[in-house]
């Protein structure tokens, strides 16, 4: 599942190449699973809604929106297409609308914002397309953009999640890591049983975190990922926080990790897998001592880790 930096990668890459982009018709697939909010409310508050911002909240990438409130109501159809892009489209929902210039002379419609939220799950992908490439079979969602491009959500296992609503009310849980202060991040784990991978899991505490970075994080402050959260002193969580943003921030700037089926939005792959220190290292030495690295499964979740480093 994309973790923070390959969200975060998502979402900057989107910004440069959507910002300013008007919606002028939308297409959704008729799979219910990964439709959060209703298919017509989605469609309706993405219809010839101006993109103003794209970025990342947690896990999430939030599309901030502004939409006409006096836009036309004019029958919902389908935009045209040819070849198997018809085929696929004609089977989904459509929004198109006519622009608010033909609404009537002098109009000046006053503005609302909106947010359009998608959750990537694990195999989801946004992906901007010439209106000519090919629909992928597990395409869910179509925005066509008056920049003559189209955005596409594709996701196979169908574990995203797209959703909308109005401006302010979507917040993500937990914290941001990158965001959070010393004395913040220390209450987070603070008489915590858990183990503290589970902690750093957890993303009602701290959101953005999951498997590889937590791992990764944990190595460099010589914690052991099945470590109680409460038996851990005031100075190895500080130390803990600073390997939890240094990592994200490394692997950031190196366009994430690309273990299974994670590619930017230009489709690209990320290159901090060459970095990892113990994430999928299992037998394989200690880059510091030579010990091999072990693989435990705390929650269902793997995690690795060097016995002779981490305490």
């Amino acid at each position: 599942m994309p973790e923070l930096p390959e969200v975060e990668t998502i979402a900057r890459g989107l910004a440069k190449r959507v910002t300013g982009d008007l919606v002028e018709s939308v297409w959704l697939g008729q799979k219910k699973e990964p439709l959060k909010s209703p298919a017509s409310e989605i469609a309706a508050t993405l219809d010839h809604a101006r993109i103003a911002a794209v970025r990342r909240m947690g896990k999430h990438i939030v599309f901030d929106l502004e939409q006409d409130q006096e836009r036309d109501n004019v029958a919902r159809a389908p935009s045209p297409a040819k070849g198997r892009s018809a085929s696929r489209r004609s089977r989904g929902i459509h929004a198109s609308s006519t622009p608010q210039a033909e609404a009537g002379e002098g109009a000046r419609p006053t503005q609302s914002k909106a947010q359009w939220i998608v959750h990537l799950g694990m195999t989801g992908r946004l992906q901007v397309c010439d209106p000519e490439a090919e629909v992928a079979k597990h395409t869910h969602a179509i925005l066509k953009l008056s920049s003559g491009r189209e955005l596409r959500f594709v996701d196979p296992r169908r574990f995203g999640r797209l959703s909308v609503a109005q401006a302010g009310d979507f917040n993500a849980t937990g914290v941001e890591p990158l965001e959070v202060d010393v004395d913040r991040f220390l209450k987070l784990f603070r008489g915590r049983k858990t183990p503290i991978k589970s902690a750093l899991l957890n993303q009602k505490l701290l959101r953005g975190v999951g498997n590889i970075y937590a791992d990764e994080s944990l190595f460099r402050s010589n914690l052991r990922p099945r470590r109680r959260a409460s038996t851990i002193t005031h100075d190895q969580l500080e130390k803990l926080l600073i390997a939890i943003r240094e990592v994200l921030k490394e692997a950031i700037a190196l366009g994430g990790s690309s273990i299974s089926d994670y590619v930017n939005s230009d489709g690209e792959e990320g290159f901090f897998q060459l970095q990892h220190r113990v994430y999928g290292r299992e037998s394989e030495p200690c880059l510091v001592c030579k010990t091999p690295i072990k693989r435990i499964v705390i929650a269902g979740r793997s995690s690795h880790y060097c016995p002779k480093c981490q305490k």
